[in-house]
């Protein structure tokens, strides 16, 4: 299992926090470890998911990963 930080732009409230931890518990394999205001730590495993898919589920709660950090 890989733990990574998101930095993640555009999130301004508690309704922010909750539509991306909604999104990145819909991905399979991956585990939400805490969701704040402009930042993700998830723990995932990297042969069944790829940045990409956390990206995607990001950006369908409106939000862009700007970086990912081991």
């Amino acid at each position: 299992m890989k733990t990574e930080t998101l930095r993640i732009e555009g999130m301004h409230c508690n309704h922010c926090v909750m539509s991306v931890r909604r999104e990145l518990a819909q991905v399979e394999n991956l585990q939400v470890e805490d969701v704040n205001i402009g930042s993700a730590v998830v723990q995932f495993d990297t042969s069944a998911v790829n940045p990409e898919h956390i990206d995607l589920a990001v950006e369908r709660a409106g939000f862009r990963v700007v970086a990912h950090e081991s």
